[in-house]
This record gives C-alpha cells, sequence and structure tokens, in this order.
C-alpha cells in the first residue's frame, strides 16, 4: 500500500460462530503485517481479551483498555499499548469490555463511536485489524461500521456454511443502512486437513459460489499455532519455520497485493 495515501485500511476479522480460528487469524496476520514492514494497530473487541494475551499484553493489568475508549473516558492514543512480541500496536480488551453492551445502549450513534476514535490514528497506521466477538453484538456492530472490509475466517466444515450465509446478510444490510464502504474481502480457510474428503468438498464449494472472494492462501492445522498464544506471542514469531507459521506470511502477502487493487 502506498504511504502516500496516509490513511489506514481498516478490517474486521468476524465470524459469528465461535471457534473457528478468528483471534488466531487477528494475532498472526497483525505480526505476518508487521513482519513485512506494515504499520498495524490491532484492536481487541472481543470481552475474552484473547487477541490481548496473544500479543503478551496481560489483559487484567492494563488501565485502559477499548472499553474506555468506547465510552468516551479515554482516547485511542492514551490506551494503546506495543506488542513487542508481535511488533504492532496493540487496542487492549478485557472483560469490563462486557458492560459496553449496556452503556452504549444510551449514547447517540452508539454503532459509531469506535469508529470514531479509529479516525484520530488513521494516519499513523497502513492497516487497522479489529478482532470481533463471535455474536452479532454492539461491539461487533461497532466494528463493522468502522471498517471498509471484513475477512472471514471458516473451518471448512458443513455447518460453517449455513453460518457463513447469515454473515454475508449482515454485511450487505450493513452496507446498506450504516456504511456504504464495507465490502467481503475475503474467506480465509483455517485448520484445514486436506487428508478430510469433506473439508476438501466444503473447500471446493466455496470456491465455486465465492470465486477470488476465497483468499488462495489455506491456513493448515497446525500444532505450533495453538502453542503460542501461551507463551503471549503470535504464532508467526513462535516458531517461524512451522507450516502454519509460514502460512500466515503468506497470507500476510496475499493481504498487501489485495489492498493495493483496492
Amino acid at each position: 500500500m502506498s504511504k502516500a495515501t496516509k490513511s489506514a485500511k481498516i478490517f474486521c476479522i468476524a465470524n459469528q460462530k465461535g471457534g473457528v480460528g478468528k483471534t488466531t487469524t487477528a494475532v498472526n496476520l497483525a505480526a505476518a503485517l508487521a513482519r513485512l514492514r506494515q504499520r498495524v494497530l490491532l484492536i481487541d473487541l472481543d470481552p475474552q481479551g484473547n487477541a490481548t494475551m496473544g500479543s503478551g499484553i496481560d489483559k487484567r493489568t492494563v488501565a485502559a483498555s477499548v472499553y474506555q475508549v468506547l465510552i468516551g473516558e479515554s482516547s485511542i492514543q492514551d490506551a494503546t499499548f506495543r506488542s513487542e512480541s508481535g511488533g504492532y500496536d496493540l487496542l487492549p480488551s478485557n472483560r469490563e469490555l462486557s458492560g459496553a453492551e449496556i452503556d452504549l445502549v444510551g449514547m447517540e450513534q452508539r454503532e459509531s463511536q469506535l469508529k470514531k476514535a479509529i479516525g484520530q490514528v488513521t494516519d499513523q497506521y497502513d492497516f487497522i485489524l479489529i478482532d470481533c466477538p463471535p455474536t452479532l453484538s454492539l461491539l461487533t456492530l461497532n466494528g463493522l461500521t468502522a471498517a471498509h472490509g471484513v475477512i472471514i475466517p471458516m473451518q471448512c466444515e458443513y455447518f460453517a456454511l449455513e453460518g457463513l450465509s447469515d454473515l454475508v446478510n449482515t454485511i450487505k444490510r450493513l452496507y446498506a443502512n450504516l456504511n456504504p464502504e464495507l465490502r467481503l474481502i475475503g474467506l480465509l480457510r483455517v485448520m484445514f486437513d486436506p487428508r478430510v474428503t469433506l473439508q476438501q468438498q466444503v473447500s471446493a464449494q466455496l470456491q465455486e459460489h465465492f470465486g477470488d472472494k476465497v483468499f488462495r492462501t489455506v491456513i493448515p492445522r497446525n500444532v505450533r499455532l495453538a502453542e503460542a498464544p501461551s507463551h503471549g506471542m503470535p504464532g508467526v514469531e513462535y516458531d517461524k519455520s512451522s507450516r502454519g507459521a509460514k502460512a500466515y506470511m503468506e497470507f500476510g502477502k496475499e493481504m498487501i497485493r489485495r489492498v493495493k487493487k483496492m
């Protein structure tokens, strides 16, 4: 992406189904882009705070988080930390964020609070990635309203296709009503095992229905990626030679190519 644009591309990593490698994708894509010399901000918008811990930052000790930013008690600059293990900046999350739903309900333009906050720092980054919770909540709406596009990580399983149509319809509704910039950037096949016939079949179906919206990169099922968060590190830094790390580095390169075409 040309530095002359001076404005970050903002992407949500979202899936209404839990346990699909969403946070793994957010953390590793952020680290991969950072290794590719991109300026990256990762926003943890999930009250579980897994992206925060996986970036080497203790969610229990942060003085300010995305929660304070959303309700106007902190600027985004004051709440942002540096992930030394990942090489990117992080806006952390913790359990406090669960209360944001209630606090946001009474606010004007409640679905645009994150967009307003991000506006203060878009010129400081090439990529801003938002790790959304696995529900279509007010938090997720804030993420989708702020973003230029959505990356959907998904396993190649039968039930994944059902949830996918719901999410694509949500993106279309938000495009029509709240965010005319929002588009589906692509589907990322994760935890892929080519030995499983069903996964091959679902992968083929995805390519048939979504064409070039399916990223070429496929992320394999990989133990090293699963181990990395317990060490407070992205997988691409924890074991650079692992199949999972190499795949996420390829995905980072593919994202940079896609952004150049946008």
